[in-house]
């Protein structure tokens, strides 16, 4: 029997969705109401196979900042990860899990600006997605360029904020500079210095770049 497709809570809270491989947990966070948007952002997790999952503190850092704008933030756990069911798929299925989680979004708010966000694996997924969703913002931190395929991979035609540590052990962020330079349109791209693949002791300025990289294409403000 089918799972049932869960409303979109208007509290705080996990939930189960149905996914293409079945169940996938996710995690819904509101602003504070005074400072609501009508925006959602939808945001991905690094290597499920390399520890990744909506708890990591980069994406939760990431998601804060966002609810501190007034966005409500979407958190999911690929299929594999934590309760979401199913296996690794190298991407492609992950890249599935992120549209079932972003149609459902859209569906309970069609008129809120879908913003859509990842960090490392999570980054290339987004930029995956929004190939095909019609995102307002698209927000990259320390994309993998070099160790995955982004030959598919679009610019995309939103505005777009894109976060790299200088000293990033993990993703080159020469690779990352080369694979901008090849694309027709580029990011708002802010490189911070002395800054590893996990933003360790510099999360709060990682915070402080996104706020100000996206401040200027916030969505109204609510008035429910």
């Amino acid at each position: 029997m089918a799972q049932p497709t869960p409303s979109f809570p208007e509290v705080t809270g996990s939930l189960m969705l149905p996914g293409p491989a079945g169940g996938l947990e996710v995690c819904v966070d509101h602003p504070d109401p005074a400072q609501a948007r009508a925006g959602v952002a939808v945001f991905c997790h690094p290597h499920p196979l390399e520890g990744g999952t909506m708890h990591n503190k980069v994406v939760t850092m990431a998601c804060r900042a966002l609810r501190e704008l007034g966005l409500v933030t979407v958190r999911f756990n690929f299929r594999g990860v934590g309760l979401s069911q199913g296996q690794y798929d190298h991407g492609r299925g992950e890249v599935l899990d992120l549209h079932a989680v972003a149609q459902w979004v859209q569906a309970a708010h069609r008129d809120w600006k879908l913003w859509l966000g990842g960090f490392s694996f999570g980054a290339w997924i987004s930029l995956l997605g929004a190939r095909d969703l019609p995102a307002a913002q698209l927000i990259s931190i320390a994309p993998p360029a070099g160790r995955w395929d982004f030959s598919a991979v679009l610019a995309p035609r939103c505005p777009w904020l894109l976060v790299q540590g200088e000293a990033d052990e993990i993703v080159s962020p020469k690779a990352v500079y080369d694979w901008l330079a090849h694309l027709d349109r580029q990011p708002t791209l802010v490189k911070m210095p002395d800054t590893g693949h996990f933003f360790h002791q510099r999360l709060m300025d990682l915070r402080g770049a996104i706020k100000n990289g996206v401040r200027h294409n916030l969505p109204p403000q609510r008035h429910d």
